[in-house]
């Protein structure tokens, strides 16, 4: 079978791009032929994909969306082979299948910068996502949209009702194998002794940018009524906001700033929780890393995480309040035998979202498009 995948890029960096170089991969080791069309492209070099470049700006994005909606269009037409799956509206015309990784109309977007020429950017460019959304799902040219969780794809059809039973789920595929308890124990212990960390002293990990909606400010504040904790963030946001929070809260000592971290298993292997109090989710990928972890989960009902977390047994679905956080905080420091038992069930919940089972779910609905007869193998989980 031919596909072809459009994006704005592709690689192992970015939960989207990840996601589509792991589906990339998928196919071709069940033998089919993929056509990449994107800006940037980063896979093996044995990955046997034919790469088309879309020539063009990446920034800023109120020229480089329609700058690619063009140049990405045309070169479709030419190089197009077999079933087309878009991600996302950024192309023009048909397409088979539709990938719905974010939906603007909900979403909409965020800055953690305090420029006003960098707001005005960001609230600009969410008006031209919601109506490129609008345009493009309204017309409803593709067979399929497919939704990276249940929750997204309740929300596409309470926003365009007339996709109707187009509208799919087939969820994002964790890394089982490289996310795992004991991977990384090197690493972590190297991470423990770099950032002084006390012996004995729980740590929550809060991983993500776009912090405010994330929730790490309540993440914070939970630290001051949850003093058993230290708290270490990874990801991109504005640093000396929060850390004057944590220092007017009196927890400055407690939180440990990582900046972006390329290889994000050490800072799960060294947590004994994961805190996530976001106020808007489409899959919350690191919810379901650090649960394939064995991780216990402390994270608000967003979308895909209430797919994932069973309260009370897996993990705890909580307000994004801190005195709710805090609680939950408390209750996983005071029982250490607690911690495990919800590590082990957030373990075994996360293997049904593997890699293997969602690139099989992608080929099945690729073969229904194109007429041909379902041969994809069953998806064996190991434990």
């Amino acid at each position: 079978m031919n596909v072809t995948i459009v994006a704005h890029d592709v690689g192992a960096v970015g939960g989207m791009e990840g996601q589509l170089a792991a589906l990339i991969l998928g196919l071709r080791e069940r033998g089919h032929e993929v056509t990449v069309i994107a800006r940037t492209c980063e896979l093996p070099r044995d990955a046997g994909v034919v790469f088309h470049r879309v020539p063009g700006p990446r920034r800023p994005f109120l020229i480089a969306y329609p700058w690619f909606a063009l140049a990405g269009s045309l070169i479709l037409r030419r190089r197009r082979r077999g079933v087309v799956q878009a991600t996302g509206a950024i192309v023009l015309g048909r397409v088979d299948a539709l990938a719905v990784h974010y939906l603007q109309q909900v979403g909409g977007a965020t800055s953690s910068r305090a420029t006003r020429l960098y707001r005005w950017h960001i609230r600009a460019a969410a008006v031209v996502k919601r109506l490129a959304e609008r345009i493009c799902f309204g017309a409803a040219r593709s067979s399929a949209f497919v939704c990276v969780s249940d929750g997204v794809a309740a929300e596409l059809r309470a926003h365009f009702p007339a996709l109707g039973p187009r509208i799919v789920t087939i969820h994002n595929g964790i890394d089982t194998d490289r996310f795992a308890p004991g991977n990384g124990h090197a690493d972590a212990a190297a991470l423990r002794e770099r950032l002084g960390l006390a012996p004995g002293r729980p740590l929550a990990a809060f991983v993500g940018s776009e912090w405010e909606r994330k929730g790490l400010p309540a993440a914070i504040r939970a630290l001051a009524q949850a003093p058993e904790w230290d708290l270490l963030v990874a990801g991109a946001g504005d640093e000396r906001i929060h850390r004057e929070l944590a220092r007017s809260l009196g927890v400055q000592d407690a939180v440990h700033w990582l900046g972006v971290v390329r290889d994000i298993q050490p800072v799960y292997e060294l947590a004994d929780a994961l805190v996530m109090p976001s106020r808007y989710e489409t899959f919350s990928l690191v919810t379901f890393e650090a649960a394939a972890c064995g991780l216990p989960i402390v994270a608000t009902p967003v979308n895909g995480v209430r797919e994932l977390i069973r309260d009370g047994e897996n993990g705890f679905l909580t307000a994004a309040e801190p005195v709710a956080i805090a609680r939950r905080l408390r209750e996983l420091a005071a029982d250490s035998g607690l911690r495990d038992s919800m590590g082990e069930q957030a373990r075994r919940a996360a293997l049904a979202f593997n890699r293997s089972e969602m690139v099989a779910h992608y080929e099945r609905l690729y073969m229904r498009l194109t007429g041909e007869p379902d041969v994809a193998p069953p998806v064996a989980i190991a434990v």
